[in-house]
């Protein structure tokens, strides 16, 4: 998946996610509630995190990945801050 990752994001974050590019989680979105994110990753965990970043526009049933190491949640093609809850 390519990932234009947004311009408000951290500097920090970008060096992190390009120094470990494994450490990307694929999941499918399961709901979607205001700023939360619920994710059913594919190796069967569950993942709640919080969008602080700008809005993704994400909707269920939609492929995600999420960074945990920068913290970074990717949809869409557009990267934006999470946070796990």
């Amino acid at each position: 998946m390519s990932r234009t990752i947004s311009s408000t994001v951290h500097p920090i974050q970008r060096a992190m996610a390009a120094a470990n590019p494994s450490a990307w989680w694929d999941g499918i979105v399961t709901a979607v509630s205001g700023a939360e994110v619920t994710i059913a990753l594919l190796d069967g965990a569950t993942l709640r995190l919080r969008v602080v970043g700008p809005p993704a526009a994400i909707a269920e049933n939609e492929p995600v990945a999420y960074h945990p190491v920068a913290e970074l949640l990717s949809a869409r093609r557009v990267t934006t801050t999470a946070q796990s809850l």
